[in-house]
């Protein structure tokens, strides 16, 4: 876990300022046994209707992460061929596979097709006329679930709810019953199931329940019209603490959607992401200058936009510490910012530090949705990511050479 030890913050007992000595800075490091805890009191809490736990590729897609979460046992929500790609080589089965979004190419689906995954989340009616094509040549039927769009608020930041009117995901309510008797009529589609996901760091589980009461009602509607669905699933999107947020109560949840299943013969589906690596990892950053104005101060750190967008995207707020606590230090409010050239680029604003240039600096929560959002604007390589099992450190991913960021560049013209 992550926490103080002897004034130095750790990693599962490893001192981030070894990780920093032996790998640099900017770095992503992650606890192995906070993942697991957070796979686990998924598994605990809905225990009783042994669901298919399905992270989402997207919050994290490092492979070493998830081989773990294979080898616990996880299923995998995947938005594209490429995270299909990635889950097969973590040695993930196909049949544990649930592909979601609202884009799937004739390409993608021909990959996930042969592959053989559990389930196609179907967002549009083209979307099913071009998958059930797609199978057609292949001579395969292809799983379909229809993503259904409840219009219900989550409550959550705009650029991450998906579950409105105007949201581009999902097939709307009032449209459903119909497009799953068009879905029925498909000869190579066979359809299996229904999906949800309405947003992502929700704190609050009442528009999750609201939803799936909907979904519910709209399942026995589809069995009157002989239309028998096998599994619901329920999607993913509940939050952590960034900084005062509560999170949700899993096993809670977990008992008012047990009630709401009891007596149903539906195999339970889901799809958490940040909720299982949110608070599993950090990104480790050094403070280059400190620069200090007459209205503002300045923590300039060798991390930046590029490696974590959430802040300049979302405004989102992390927690900034300083790695080491160390006495006679005074204390400054500071923006903590990056080095990229753009106003957009910072991690923090008006932090109140305890700092010294040359300090180490540890963002907290960045186990989501970190390095999955990172580029390479600026040319920047990305940073290099750590997992820290048992304690023991493992380079999972070694930063990127500036030779590498350039070598797709190379066909320059002769003069």
């Amino acid at each position: 876990m992550i926490d103080y030890q002897n004034q130095t913050l750790a990693v599962d007992g490893v001192p981030l300022t070894k990780i920093a000595a032996e790998f640099g800075t900017p770095c992503y490091v992650y606890s192995e046994a906070a993942l697991t805890a957070a796979f686990e009191d998924y598994r605990a809490s809905f225990a009783s209707l042994d669901p298919l736990i399905c992270f989402a590729v997207k919050a994290n897609s490092n492979l070493s992460i998830l081989q773990h979460f294979a080898r616990l046992g996880a299923g995998f929500d995947i938005v594209s061929g490429g995270e299909l790609a990635r889950v097969l080589a973590a040695g993930s089965p196909a049949d544990k596979v649930v592909f979601s979004g609202v884009g799937k190419s004739e390409a993608e689906m021909e990959m996930a097709l042969n592959a053989g995954i559990h389930c196609f989340n179907v967002e549009s009616v083209n979307e099913l006329a071009r998958l059930d094509a797609v199978a057609g040549r292949l001579n395969k039927v292809a799983p379909v679930s229809l993503r259904v769009n409840p219009d219900v608020d989550a409550k959550t930041h705009p650029y991450i709810s998906t579950g409105l009117k105007d949201n581009k995901f999902g097939i709307a309510f009032d449209q459903a019953r119909a497009t799953y008797h068009a879905a029925a009529s498909l000869a190579h589609l066979k359809v299996v199931g229904i999906d949800c996901h309405i947003g992502s760091q929700l704190t609050d589980v009442t528009p999750l329940i609201d939803a799936l009461d909907r979904l519910l009602a709209l399942i026995d509607e589809l069995a009157s019209d002989g239309i028998v669905l096998e599994h619901v699933d329920i999607g993913g999107g509940l939050g952590i603490r960034y900084t005062d947020e509560t999170p949700p109560d899993i096993a809670a949840y977990a008992e008012k959607v047990a009630e709401r299943l009891a007596g149903r013969k539906l195999k339970l589906v889901m799809e958490p992401g940040r909720s299982l690596v949110g608070n599993a990892g950090v990104l480790l950053t050094r403070i280059e200058y400190l620069k200090l104005g007459d209205e503002k101060h300045f923590a300039v750190v060798d991390a930046a936009m590029n490696d974590l967008m959430r802040p300049s995207l979302y405004d989102a707020y992390h927690g900034i510490v300083p790695v080491e606590k160390k006495a006679g230090v005074a204390t400054m409010t500071v923006d903590v910012v990056g080095p990229i050239c753009e106003s957009s680029d910072f991690l923090g604003k008006n932090r109140d530090l305890a700092i010294e240039q040359g300090d180490l600096l540890a963002v907290l929560s960045a186990g989501a949705y970190g390095s999955t959002m990172s580029s390479n604007y600026n040319t920047r390589s990305r940073a290099a990511e750590v997992l820290v099992e048992n304690g023991q450190t493992r380079l999972i991913r070694r930063r990127e050479t500036l030779d590498e960021l350039l070598v797709n560049e190379r066909e320059l013209l002769a003069k």
